[in-house]
């Protein structure tokens, strides 16, 4: 029986487009960078509202692939830019972007994928810039000495119906959903760090073949989701006006007062209890009454997208809990970690 088991595994590996994790098939990178996917924009739009940010923008993207790019909520796709990348070399390189939509796609045909981009601006003097890649004097910064605009990131933001998108992958096996029905799913995001947890939340609150239904005693279609935990998501953003899927969020809440909780911490306009910037970490604070006994449940998923400061900051947040219950925290992580119940995608 056990040669028998290793001779399956090891054909599964084998496979192409397919990786096994933890005994589970998954799509994996049925398209490489040299070989990539032609698939089609069908929307953009933007989603955000201009701030004193210079990279306020960010856009929601509808891709078609008329279903030869299956994934699964929690991985990501690649977009290569035509044209050279930012130091003038050709072609310019693959991107990696977390998908936003779940498996099935937000028109729920599985002939989509959705991408939520945020426009990369760097301008010598409102922040870091290392490169300029624009003719200068730029219209919209005709003062600045250097002006960068990401390459990808424009190429995404800037797609029409109709456009061609060079697609590689899917990849990624970090984020993906726990299967059990009762795991609680704790997600923190800063900006478009937003894109895996949404995958997950329309999987569990809104896809009709997925979702919880809101009538108890409904049959759950084709039996796939029978969630009974609770997800609780936390989005840290600059200003409001970069709030993204806010309302999304409120009718999941609304709809699922039992399963689904939101918060978020808006830096610029709201302050902690310190009377310092609020970031995402500082929201969490606030609940860690709640949070911690979660933590400790081996049921519970910890889940972090975004900049790489979340990961310091839970420690600052649950760091001295652990502490009065005779835990070392980087020691409790590395044991979550074990348990494949912490996954971190930060940059």
């Amino acid at each position: 029986m056990a040669s028998s088991a290793v001779t399956r595994h090891a054909a599964a590996v084998k496979k192409k487009g397919v990786r096994v994790v933890e005994g589970r098939e998954i799509p994996w990178n049925l398209f490489a960078p040299k070989a990539p996917y032609k698939a089609s924009c069908i929307s953009n739009d933007t989603i955000t509202t201009k701030t004193e940010l210079v990279n306020w923008e960010t856009c929601h993207v509808v891709i078609r692939h008329d279903k030869n790019v299956p994934y699964l909520e929690g991985q990501s796709i690649g977009v290569i830019a035509p044209g050279p990348d930012k130091k003038g070399d050709k072609p310019a390189k693959v991107r990696l972007y977390s998908i936003a939509s779940s498996a099935c796609g937000d028109d729920e045909t599985y002939e989509t994928v959705s991408l939520v981009v945020k426009r990369v601006v760097e301008v010598a003097g409102k922040g870091w810039c290392e490169y300029s890649n624009v003719e200068l004097p730029d219209p919209e910064f005709p003062d600045a000495e250097k002006v960068y605009r990401g390459v990808c990131s424009s190429h995404i933001c800037d797609l029409k119906a109709g456009d061609d998108v060079l697609v590689t992958g899917p990849t990624g096996a970090e984020m993906l959903l726990p299967e059990d029905p009762e795991a609680n799913i704790i997600m923190l995001a800063t900006g478009t760090g937003i894109a895996p947890f949404r995958s997950f939340l329309r999987f569990l609150f809104h896809d009709k073949a997925t979702r919880i239904p809101r009538n108890p005693l409904a049959k759950v279609l084709k039996g796939k989701n029978k969630y009974k935990g609770l997800a609780w998501l936390f989005l840290g953003v600059p200003y409001s006006n970069s709030l993204l899927y806010d309302e999304e969020w409120k009718e999941m809440q609304k709809n699922y007062p039992d399963n689904f909780r939101y918060d978020y911490a808006v830096s610029d306009e709201m302050l902690n209890k310190e009377g310092k910037k609020m970031w995402v970490q500082h929201k969490v604070m606030e609940y860690s009454d709640e949070i911690w006994p979660m933590l400790k449940d081996a049921k519970t998923h910890v889940y972090m997208c975004g900049l790489k400061g979340m990961e310091s900051g839970l420690q600052e947040a649950f760091g001295p809990l652990a502490e009065k219950d005779g835990l070392e925290w980087k020691e409790f992580v590395k044991q979550m970690k074990k348990a494949k119940r912490y996954h971190v995608e930060v940059y």
